[in-house]
């Protein structure tokens, strides 16, 4: 069992606050967006073994990530478990597939291309779980096209125009993937600022037929002004995620997370593409050729209960699963799972033991790795902690 340290990012839309109080450390005077907990090659985590937690995988990977890990993802950790507190809105953004990662990590590592403008940092895909803590915001897949079709239909500006009548002539997948390509390919801020306007005015004259998609719109027009991706909002379904709500997000669909507090669980990779709403490197020629544009509601995943204090999020893929354990006074209770495992404490002092070394305590904030072969785990005492795995 490895006492895991965090690797931050300061990530412009970061809280100097959040993270730093929830993990017991002072606040700092930089952004602290996300708190990595994984062996990503870019920023694995410390551990209290003197190597970091992917250089420790390396030294006995059959032993430490068990033999079907090895044969399935090649000797590396599948997942990468973080905490992440957006106070501001991330980039418009999707993530590609594993055949489109692959291509593209062949594809920029066969030339020149500076680390800032690469799509593909690594050759993987990236769905990914959100676990809200706090009431967490989004926009997240495309609506249908007739409902965006009448969000647009009284907004007079001429942008607005030219993409209900792309959503009116094809009433399908086609047409959202028509009108998505002409908002992120607008150059004309001002066209963006017209639309941006008149979704202000309706909304302040009561008028407005989603005044919580157009709030939305006003609030990433204020942050970044002139920019498509405001108005790419009208496009796509907004969410709010109540504290313990999880929603998981496939590889191809187009996202922005807005504001709150969570636990996310991803495949080991850090490929993103944007569209917009960063000041990052964005590629909408790429983003284009990722996106999955039929229309589809946020996928939500309710726990299924293994026991009366565990329930796992079953995400549909073979890299990782996210489990929730609740205890209250308990002597000792199993917490299901196999192979390797990153567990985090997210309340209370528990206490955690492997059969094959001794009790240690998980205050909030403390995140550690068990080995494959450490066998069954066992927790007491009360509090709450969440487990990443492989199914």
């Amino acid at each position: 069992m490895l006492t895991l340290v965090p690797r931050f990012q300061d990530y412009a839309w970061g809280s100097c606050e959040v993270i730093p109080d929830f993990l017991g450390h002072p606040r700092t005077e930089v952004p602290v967006a996300e708190a990595w907990f994984g062996a990503h090659p870019s920023a694995p985590s410390g551990t209290d073994a003197d190597v970091d937690l992917r250089a420790y995988l390396a030294q006995a990977p059959e032993q430490r990530l068990g033999s079907d890990v090895v044969a399935r993802f090649g000797g590396q950790l599948p997942y990468l478990l973080k905490l992440i507190a957006p106070v501001q809105p991330l980039s418009l953004q999707v993530h590609p597939n594993l055949e489109q990662a692959r291509a593209g990590f062949s594809r920029e590592a066969a030339v020149d291309i500076p680390p800032e403008q690469r799509n593909y940092p690594d050759a993987n895909h990236k769905p990914e779980l959100i676990y809200a803590l706090t009431t967490f915001e989004a926009v997240c897949g495309f609506r249908a096209p007739r409902r965006a079709a009448e969000l647009l239909a009284g907004l007079s500006a001429p942008l607005a125009g030219e993409l209900l009548v792309l959503l009116r002539d094809q009433p399908s997948a086609s047409g959202v993937h028509a009108a998505f390509a002409a908002v992120v390919q607008t150059s004309c801020a001002d066209r963006v600022a017209q639309v941006v306007a008149q979704c202000a005015a309706r909304l302040a004259a009561g008028q407005s037929p989603s005044p919580r998609t157009d709030a939305i719109v006003a609030r990433l027009a204020e942050r970044y002004p002139g920019d498509p991706g405001a108005v790419a909002a009208l496009l796509l379904n907004p969410v709010t995620l109540q504290p313990g709500e999880v929603m998981f997000v496939p590889a191809g669909c187009v996202h922005a997370y807005l504001s709150g507090f969570g636990v996310e669980v991803m495949a080991n990779s850090d490929n993103v593409l944007r569209a917009g709403l960063t000041a990052k490197h964005v590629d909408v020629p790429e983003v284009l050729a990722t996106i999955d544009s039929v229309a589809a509601p946020p996928i939500r995943i309710a726990p299924e209960m293994l026991t009366e204090a565990t329930g796992v999020f079953y995400a549909p893929v073979d890299d990782f699963e996210l489990s929730l354990t609740r205890l209250l006074h308990d002597p000792g209770r199993p917490i299901p799972g196999r192979g390797p495992r990153v567990l985090l404490s997210l309340e209370g002092t528990p206490q955690v033991t492997t059969t094959t070394t001794q009790t240690l305590d998980l205050p909030r904030g403390q995140a550690v790795f068990i080995a494959a072969d450490e066998g069954p785990l066992q927790a007491t005492g009360t509090g709450t902690i969440v487990q990443a795995d492989v199914p």
